[in-house]
């Protein structure tokens, strides 16, 4: 009984941890002692054996206990390394990991590039010069096939930034823009190997290459020669290579960009050259390149005074080819408002926009300037031409110079010193009669809203000569109309009656004859002109803005809001509407209402000093 009690003693004691040996072994030395000193009692022997027993017991613990030290030792060592082991295991993983995912990143980065450079030469339009070829003999005088290329490249480069076109803006992929090139042939596969033999494949550039040789003469011939461009040979004396290179590159431009060289000959009062170049190019110019050629031989005919309804239907034949060719959209108000018929102008206005998807949408801002021009959304209008000049090479693509438009629209925004900013930085350019054409008359207009009447109509006659010139007034339609105002506060009413009467069927001829009748006393026949001007373009804000401040100045104050709010309606961003308004509301007592009107067209005029002082004035008088 005591052996089995002893057994199952000695069984629990071995199922210890080694975190419990030592407790084990004080508790197993206490526990012989007791039980010998028990069995002494009782029987000598057995409490002897007993306590040999014990001891051998207790030896053997000693012996578990210094056992489980060295394995708890090696236990722990153990588990460091597999700490160490697992931790090695991690960084391995996780280097494996990224330098898997670097694979993958290369790998996409190589087949985006990939991708790139086909899409780069499925799209690719460019126009490359290789190098020409050239005898040693003239090579010895410096005149190898290299350089030849190089003037060849320089005089199209020329051409190409002194051509006003929207071709590049379509989906040409930049056809022109910085992409003329110089294109050496490479050693070895490269990147730059590859792109050009995916766009000898898929692209469709115009390759051009050419002889310079000398003739038996001394003189010099030089040959060019591409894919779309003829073989066609230019001659000359022996120091006549420039003039050989301007030739051949207005040849090899004619060739390879048809619409964009009859713009330039257009822009460079080539006027013949570019109509008879249209005539013949068209049937056998690319699909793509035949709205430009019609669109260039319709300004062209503007521009020489030719007739307008002849014009308006090249354009409409351009838009039937490619109905979002935009800017014939453009030139077909235009062309109705050199017919008279703004209204008509402004309904193809909108209608472009319908076809556009609405505003913004697909047109380009710029194409909206004619439609931004009769409704006087001046802001718009503004934002448009600017990005059109940055975006191309400060110069813009309308025929005429982006920098005297500037300043038209800043002098009807009411800020004078930037209108003259515009115009003093405006790049000459003795091709193109609207600039001194259109300074004169933003001068006049700022003459006259300073009250120097005389020098308003001054600047507003030299215009009125320039305006004779088709090329000008095919560029402004209606803009001799502001000359009659003029003359009539310089005290010169026969002259502004002669505008009025040979200046046709515009909006402000009309509203300016019911302003001078005003003037004059002849209120009736004012209320008349008013409204024969409104019926005219009923949808157009500037009769029912003349109207408005003439009921105003007779005391017809409620009937004056009613044409200014009309006014508003039509052309919500024009600026003068609203503060005619805001003045009629101060005579009306409606403080709170005015201020609102201020602050609205201040939103639309920021710059404009009158508004901002009657606006500060009427503040100062509610406080």
């Amino acid at each position: 009984m005591a052996e089995g009690v002893f057994g199952g003693i000695l069984g629990v004691e071995e199922a210890k941890s080694e975190v419990e040996a030592p407790e084990a072994l004080a508790s197993a030395e206490a526990f012989a002692s007791a039980v010998a000193a028990k069995l002494a009692g009782h029987d000598a022997d057995v409490a002897r054996k007993t306590v040999e027993f014990l001891n051998e017991q207790t030896q053997l613990l000693k012996v578990q206990k210094e056992h489980l030290k060295d394995e708890h030792a090696l236990r722990m060592a153990h588990l460091r390394n597999q700490l160490r082991e697992e931790n090695v295991r991690r960084f391995g993983l996780r280097l494996r990991t990224g330098f898997q995912l670097f694979i993958i990143l290369v790998a996409t980065v190589i087949g985006i590039g990939f991708a790139v450079m086909i899409r780069d030469a499925v799209t690719s339009r460019r126009v490359v010069i290789d190098p020409f070829h050239a005898p040693p003999a003239l090579a010895a005088r410096g005149l190898d096939g290299t350089v030849v290329a190089n003037a060849l490249l320089d005089d199209l480069s020329h051409l190409q930034d002194a051509t006003r076109s929207s071709a590049a803006a379509r989906n040409l992929s930049s056809a022109w823009a910085s992409n003329i090139k110089l294109d050496v042939p490479e050693t070895g596969v490269s990147i730059g190997e590859i792109s050009r033999l995916l766009r000898e494949r898929f692209g469709h550039d115009v390759h051009v290459e050419g002889d310079l040789v000398e003739t038996p003469t001394g003189g010099l011939t030089l040959t060019v020669r591409g894919n779309g461009v003829p073989p066609n040979t230019f001659s000359g004396s022996a120091t006549e290579l420039k003039k050989l290179t301007v030739e051949a590159a207005e040849y090899v431009y004619s060739k390879s960009q048809p619409a964009r060289w009859a713009a330039y000959l257009g822009g460079v009062e080539r006027f013949d050259e570019a109509i008879a170049f249209c005539r013949t190019a068209i049937a056998g110019a690319d699909a793509s390149e035949r709205p430009g050629l019609l669109n260039t031989w319709a300004s062209v005919i503007i521009s020489i005074g030719g007739s307008t309804r002849e014009s308006l239907s090249l354009l409409r034949a351009a838009v039937k080819l490619e109905p979002d060719y935009w800017v014939a959209h453009f030139n077909i108000q235009n062309d109705l408002m050199l017919l008279g018929d703004e209204e008509g102008a402004w309904r193809a206005g909108e209608d472009m926009r319908t076809a556009a998807g609405s505003r913004p949408g697909r047109a380009p801002e710029t194409y909206y300037g004619n439609w931004d021009y009769l409704t006087w959304n001046l802001r718009a209008w503004l934002d448009a031409v600017v990005a059109d000049v940055e975006a191309h090479a400060g110069v813009g693509t309308n025929v005429g110079a982006a920098g005297p438009q500037i300043a038209d629209i800043e002098a009807r925004l009411h800020d004078p010193e930037a209108a003259d900013l515009a115009l003093k930085t405006t790049k000459e350019d003795p091709h193109d009669p609207t600039i001194p054409a259109m300074t004169h008359v933003v001068r006049g207009r700022m003459a006259a809203e300073a009250g120097d009447a005389a020098r308003a109509a001054m600047e507003m006659e030299a215009f009125g000569a320039a305006y004779a010139n088709p090329a000008v007034s095919s560029n402004s339609p209606g803009y001799n109309c502001w000359i009659a105002p003029a003359e009539e506060a310089a005290g010169h009413p026969d002259k502004a009656d002669a505008v009025l009467k040979t200046g046709g069927t515009f909006v402000d001829c009309y509203r300016f004859r019911a302003d001078i009748l005003a003037d004059r006393g002849d209120w009736p026949g004012a209320q008349k002109a008013y409204a024969d001007a409104v019926a005219l373009a009923p949808d157009l804000p500037a009769a029912y803005y003349s109207w408005g401040v003439a009921l105003a100045k007779h005391g017809e104050f409620e009937a004056a809001a009613g044409k200014l709010k009309d006014a508003n309606q039509k052309g919500p961003h024009w600026a003068d509407p609203l503060k005619a308004w805001a003045d009629v509301l101060v005579k009306q007592g409606n403080i709170k209402a005015a201020l609102t009107r201020y602050d609205e067209a201040l939103k639309y005029a920021p710059n404009w000093k009158q508004l901002k002082e009657a606006r500060a004035a009427l503040a100062q008088q509610k406080t």
